[in-house]
């Protein structure tokens, strides 16, 4: 600094002065100082002053938080006429700046012209405001930038490649990036490495692999390369699209450009080279990534084994899940999975065992929950309940998705001992049962007829909750019916007429179901008058299973008058009703009734099945001549038609 000179460094609100000491005292004390006028910007416009900027900032944003502030724009006027103050295209930029509010800045850039005749709008003034919409959510914004970018053409202002890179940014596809593009040529601009950056960007956001290439080629041609940013979610879009020699191509000038790659980079490049199915290019990659100092994250990990996986090397995914877990890298459900499937579709499951173990310090409950729902889902009965005893002895707390899907897994092997035993068991690891389990195991009991255990479940479920729902009371009389209790079905049947819940129309079928097969069918047509009497429409596995009664009790009558009903009460047969009907009239000798039956199922859309021409073939065989059958190939199966 020059002798007799000093600056202000310390600057509260205000512009940086230079000042010349004109007096001072014995001590060395200045006393009076001559300060110089503010400097001018390259343009003529003197530097903004931040007390200005600062003081008009204020006003404008008390409307913000006192919405009934006076109109802040007059206020404005008033305080710069005051001082005998007119405002800068750069103080103007400044305060644009500190407003950030799109709806208050717009209102602002609108009302500087007023302040000063001489006021003109610069292209950083409306760059200013540029940024401000492109950081909004305002829904207008985009509406916003294209009614600024026509002013500036009415006004004729020249953007800056600034402002071409803002706008690129902001818009990012479509029209209204072809138009800013364009702005390039209009304004006799010319791209730097950040245009051409941001017009890469915006192709690959709006998922156009193809033309964010030719940007890049054409980038490099003009001597700009890309930063590692760049870089990778080029590589990442080139991959997704499968655009693989492209991918390479990007690659490669990557490293020849001194723009060493990363972990983000390789794991682009093995996912890439894997899902084309060339694994040992892929470890290939894993290697070099290594030797390079890379150190694999989850996802390159997940990225390398789904590699192997797609080779089917078993035993190579078993040795890069065990480095991975030296490494210190802890497996998520994905990483599971991948491993699990590898090893259901190579036969070579038992390797599981060697998968658990070598996770042993991260496998939680929800790791083993996920290995029984999956087993359980798939079929592996026997597996998935290995590792949920696992999971049982090595956890407190269980869960409660997991013990479900080991439950219904066990339903569905028919291994009702241990699903009962489990569902017994349940309450001491913190979960509590509930109708779902046990409408689960009563479905498998009922269906295996295990009639005595549906029995002693059901009175432990009374006196130990949770009650019984509608759901459970219809398993619980299929069941009984199913196995021949009509006594006990029909019990039931009443302790869910006497409890919180109502018999719906299921329970309703399944009762009438019960007591027509089992010989009791004018019970069955009482029940059947007494649900309409209670408001229910039976629908049309009521009506079937009742004509299906009457017509193995050869009352052949009373199965067409209910099938009449049904028409009469707009409930269609569906091709279950038809072949029952057809079967009952069939055996009943009543053939003409049968063909016209059969002429109307065809007249609804319906397609026969195998008892369908199984009972016309009857019909054949039994020598009543009304209908003749040719048989065509077993794509199309049989063919009918009525004697002419």
């Amino acid at each position: 600094m020059k002798p007799g000179h000093f600056h202000i460094t310390r600057r509260h609100l205000a512009t940086k002065y230079t000042a010349k000491i004109t007096s001072t005292s014995p001590t060395g004390r200045i006393l009076a100082a001559e300060v110089t006028t503010p400097p001018s910007d390259p343009r003529g416009y003197l530097l903004p002053r931040r007390d200005l900027i600062c003081k008009a900032t204020q006003i404008l944003l008390q409307v913000l938080k006192t919405p009934s502030f006076s109109d802040p724009f007059s206020d404005l006027s008033d305080y710069l006429h005051s001082f005998s103050l007119t405002l800068t295209p750069l103080e103007a930029s400044e305060i644009l700046k500190a407003l950030k509010n799109p709806s208050l800045a717009l209102k602002f850039f609108h009302f500087c012209p007023s302040l000063s005749p001489n006021f003109r709008h610069e292209s950083f003034t409306y760059n200013r405001l540029f940024l401000i919409l492109s950081n909004s959510n305002d829904p207008l914004r985009f509406d916003h930038a294209r009614s600024l970018l026509n002013d500036m053409d009415h006004r004729s202002i020249r953007g800056s490649i600034s402002t071409v890179n803002i706008l690129i940014g902001f818009f990012g596809m479509g029209e209204d990036l072809d138009r800013c593009v364009g702005l390039v040529k209009k304004w006799d601009l010319r791209f730097n490495a950040y245009t051409y950056k941001c017009l890469l960007q915006a192709y690959l956001r709006s998922y156009d692999s193809e033309k964010a290439f030719d940007v890049y080629f054409e980038m490099l041609q003009k001597g700009y390369k890309l930063d590692i940013f760049g870089y990778n979610m080029l590589l990442d879009s080139l991959a997704k699209d499968q655009k693989v020699d492209k991918a390479y191509k990007v690659y490669e000038d990557m490293k020849k450009r001194h723009c060493e790659p990363d972990v983000f980079t390789y794991t682009i490049m093995i996912r890439m080279t894997g899902k084309s199915g060339k694994t040992d290019d892929a470890l290939a990659l894993f290697q070099v990534m290594l030797a390079k100092g890379c150190t694999p994250n989850l996802i390159g990990y997940n990225t390398m084994l789904e590699a192997l996986a797609k080779g089917r090397m078993v035993d190579k995914a078993i040795i890069l899940f065990t480095k991975m877990v030296e490494s210190d890298i802890q497996p998520n459900e994905f990483t599971y999975s991948v491993l699990l499937n590898l090893m259901i579709a190579e036969g070579k499951l038992s390797k599981i065992d060697n998968i658990v173990e070598l996770s042993k310090k991260y496998m939680n409950k929800q790791i083993y929950a996920y290995f029984v729902r999956t087993l359980s889902q798939l079929g592996y009965a026997s597996e998935a309940h290995r590792l949920f005893c696992n999971m049982w002895n090595f956890h407190d707390k269980g869960d409660k998705d997991a013990y479900m899907s080991m439950l219904d897994s066990l339903c569905s092997a028919g291994k009702m001992t241990e699903a009962i035993d489990l569902l017994s068991k349940i309450h001491e690891k913190g979960i509590t049962t509930d109708t779902i389990m046990y409408n689960t195991v009563f479905t498998a009991l009922g269906r295996l007829k295990q009639v005595p255990h549906i029995h002693d479940l059901y009175e432990k479920m009374k006196q130990d909750g949770p009650q019984p729902d509608i759901y459970t009371y219809n398993i619980l009389i299929s069941s009984f019916g199913r196995a021949g209790k009509v006594d006990t079905a029909v019990q039931i049947f009443e302790e869910l007429e006497n409890s919180n819940c109502k018999p719906d129309v299921v329970s309703y079928n399944s009762l009438i179901n019960c007591l027509g097969k089992n010989g009791d069918v004018d019970e069955a047509h009482m029940r059947f008058k007494e649900m309409q009497e209670k408001g229910l429409n039976p629908d049309v596995v009521t009506y079937s299973t009742l004509i299906e009664c009457f017509g193995k009790t050869d009352k052949v009558e009373m199965a067409c008058r209910l099938f009449d009903q049904m028409l009469a009460e707009e409930c269609s047969p569906n091709l279950v009703t038809y072949n029952i009907l057809l079967d009952c009239l069939e055996r009943s000798g009543r053939t003409s009734e049968a063909v016209d039956l059969y002429a109307k199922l065809k007249q609804q859309g319906l397609t026969p099945d195998s008892i369908t021409y199984a009972v016309l073939e009857r019909l054949q065989s039994g020598g009543h001549g009304k209908l003749r059958f040719r048989r065509q190939n077993p794509i199309t199966g049989w063919i009918v038609s009525p004697l002419r």
